[in-house]
């Protein structure tokens, strides 16, 4: 039995997405516990030339739905930049999940071999859906996904591997 292009990318990314939420929903409760105002957490970064959290929960975001909707030869929907709080974050998680689940395998599939040009920070680059799943959209996503991790357990909240990957399918 083969992987397919769905498989590899619609419920990966969903799942990847609800487990920021629940990463997030950490990190806000953590702020509460703690009398800290939430902006700091939202604010903060890893190093003075990375994103801060709020954006790195953009970029995942972005990228997954963009991502999926290339494949399917769609345009993604666009959301702003404005996040600043935990809810507004939930919200666009929330949102992404529902545009990802409104795809179906036969959008998806056989796209392997389709020819697609991503502009990257003003350049074209040339893919294969493939290639761009496997080697551009599910890296940046888990990186931004891992990064907003690493924000909040850089700040002391309790987070685990089992709050990144999630619970084990039964």
């Amino acid at each position: 039995m083969s992987l397919s292009m769905y498989q590899a990318s619609v419920p990966v990314f969903v799942r990847a997405l609800k487990n920021l939420a629940g990463v997030l929903h950490k990190g806000e409760a953590f702020a509460e516990s703690k009398k800290i105002d939430p902006a700091v957490l939202i604010n903060d970064r890893l190093a003075p030339d990375m994103f801060p959290l709020a954006r790195q929960v953009q970029i995942a975001t972005d990228i997954a739905r963009r991502g999926i909707a290339r494949l399917a030869g769609l345009e993604a929907p666009k959301f702003e930049d404005n996040e600043k709080t935990f809810a507004d974050l939930q919200d666009r998680i929330n949102r992404t999940i529902a545009y990802l689940e409104t795809f179906r395998p036969q959008q998806i599939d056989g796209t392997e071999d389709k020819p697609l040009v991503v502009e990257l920070r003003g350049n074209k680059v040339n893919f294969t859906g493939k290639e761009m799943l496997l080697h551009f959209t599910a890296p940046n996503v888990y990186f931004h996904c891992t990064t907003a991790y690493a924000i909040l357990r850089h700040n002391g909240v309790d987070l685990g591997k089992p709050d990144f990957i999630g619970a084990m399918p039964a």
